[in-house]
């Protein structure tokens, strides 16, 4: 129940989401529906006293290959957000959110988005609208795409949600909601707050068992591919190495993921960080370029510090790979980066990718059997997907090559891919090699192929485990086509 003092109103106004109709209000003798409400200036969910405090509902949408990791962007969020309000957390990748069954009662929902989850965004921010609730939304499609996610929501931030969340709130108490918020500047990393992970806990058991932690944002490199220059800046942003490790020190979960885009990305920085955070006794994962991974200091610092896999952007073995801006690959030296990461105990988890305007289709055999013979553990095939707002997205719309401009609305985005003409293959040659590259390299005859006597105990121990349930997931998802069961 929500008390309105505004204008010299002094009600209660029902806004409990049992169904479309409200309670009326009775005011001086009279009766009034919301829209007679609104139409006298005053927002019933953006009242100046709550009797019951104002809720807020954060949401992380499904997307069909999201991991299960918790999404710090809206815990970050909780922690700009008073205590005086009241958070709940669906996340609908863990509990499918079912439309109307699971609306909550609150007052405003903000929703994280990605290009991948912007279909299943849309539907939940449509379904909260309808009940009258007002939504935000955020993340990277929002603000590459503004005006589209505008008409989704009654208000979208655009960049970073530190400096902006504050002032979002203040104006919807105050009645004054806007449709766009910009942040101006890129955010200072010591002033975002310590993630509230207490919104996880309805969750705890059904993520992966690692706590999830950012210490930089930006990247230097132009790849044409790529959101992150383009959102968050061509300079490195740094956290204070003190502020990290106090940060971990508190966390309680055996294993540890850097969301950072590059751990190695700033080398001073990297050097002072993980020097600090060794003696802790880490075992953790994370995602680094291979600018910086050829150089032996960097790899006893990775495998002191506790590294136990990184998630590599390899891409292409083409040397034409600098034309997409992907400068910091030098393709001739992967076979040696990939075997020092061994002997240092560090799993290189190869990323690849499919659909370069230099790819024919002899591109599937020979990465796949690269990857085969340098025993790569694990490795991930991509269909080169034109995300809005990169390079390549403009220059494939001004070709007249897209299939579909708007891939992100389809709901079975996954099966449609590619979304665009390649330069040497049918779009159909692209699809069929990529899913062969999944089948052939986990294959029983390449992982037995691949198996070596690693030198660190968890790359021998974990290596059946991981490659079987790859093999699970290429089979089943990958070429079967099987999409994963929802409530919608």
């Amino acid at each position: 129940m929500i008390s309105i003092m505004k204008d010299g109103w002094n009600s209660f106004y029902d806004l409990s989401l049992g169904g479309a109709n409200f309670t009326p209000i009775h005011f001086a003798g009279q009766t009034f529906n919301r829209a007679e409400i609104e139409g006298k200036g005053v927002d019933p969910r953006a009242s100046l006293l709550y009797e019951e405090g104002m809720r807020i509902e954060l949401i992380s949408p499904a997307a069909e290959d999201s991991a299960r990791l918790t999404p710090l962007a809206l815990a970050t969020l909780a922690a700009l957000t008073p205590p005086r309000v009241e958070v709940t957390f669906s996340d609908d990748q863990i509990r499918p959110i079912r439309i109307p069954e699971d609306l909550k009662d609150v007052d405003l929902v903000a929703i994280s988005v990605l290009s991948k989850t912007v279909h299943r965004a849309y539907q939940i921010a449509d379904a909260y609208r309808q009940w009258g609730v007002k939504v935000v939304l955020g993340g990277i499609h929002p603000t590459t795409m503004p005006e589209e996610a505008s008409a989704h929501a009654d208000a979208v931030v655009i960049g970073e949600a530190e400096g902006i969340w504050p002032r979002l709130l203040q104006d919807f108490e105050a009645g004054r909601l806007q449709r766009l918020y910009h942040q101006d500047g890129l955010v200072d990393l010591d002033q975002s707050p310590i993630p509230r992970r207490e919104i996880f806990k309805p969750y705890r058991l059904r993520y992966s068992p690692v706590d999830v932690v950012q210490t930089t944002r930006g990247c230097p490199y132009h790849c044409d591919f790529c959101t992150v220059n383009p959102v968050f800046g061509s300079r490195y942003r740094m956290r204070e190495v003190g502020s990290v490790v106090a940060e971990i020190e508190s966390l309680k979960r055996p294993g540890l993921l850097f969301a950072d885009d590059n751990v190695i990305g700033n080398v001073p920085y990297f050097r002072r960080l993980f020097t600090a955070l060794a003696p802790l006794k880490l075992k953790w994962i994370g995602e680094a370029s291979l600018a910086g991974l050829e150089d032996e200091e960097n790899l006893k610092i990775l495998q002191r510090s506790g590294c136990m896999a990184l998630f590599i952007g390899f891409e292409s073995l083409s040397p034409e790979l600098k034309e997409v801006g992907k400068t910091q690959n030098h393709p001739d030296r992967y076979a040696e980066v990939v075997q020092r990461l061994h002997d240092h105990g560090i799993i290189a988890y190869a990323a690849f990718m499919f659909g370069f305007d230099f790819d024919d289709p002899s591109v599937f055999e020979r990465t796949v059997e690269f990857a085969m013979a340098n025993k790569i553990l694990l490795a991930q095939f991509a269909i080169l997907t034109p995300y809005p707002g990169t390079r390549l997205y403009a220059r494939l719309r001004a070709e007249g090559r897209l299939l579909r401009e708007k891939w992100w609305l389809e709901p079975n985005q996954e099966i449609l891919a590619p979304h665009f003409r390649p330069k040497l293959m049918q779009p159909e040659q692209l699809r069929e090699g990529w899913k062969w590259a999944w089948r052939e390299f986990y294959s029983l005859s390449s992982i037995w192929r691949r198996k070596n006597l690693w030198s660190s105990l968890h790359s021998n121990l974990l290596y059946f485990p991981l490659n079987l349930r790859q093999r699970h997931f290429a089979l089943h998802k990958i070429c079967a086509e099987h999409t994963r069961p929802r409530s919608w």
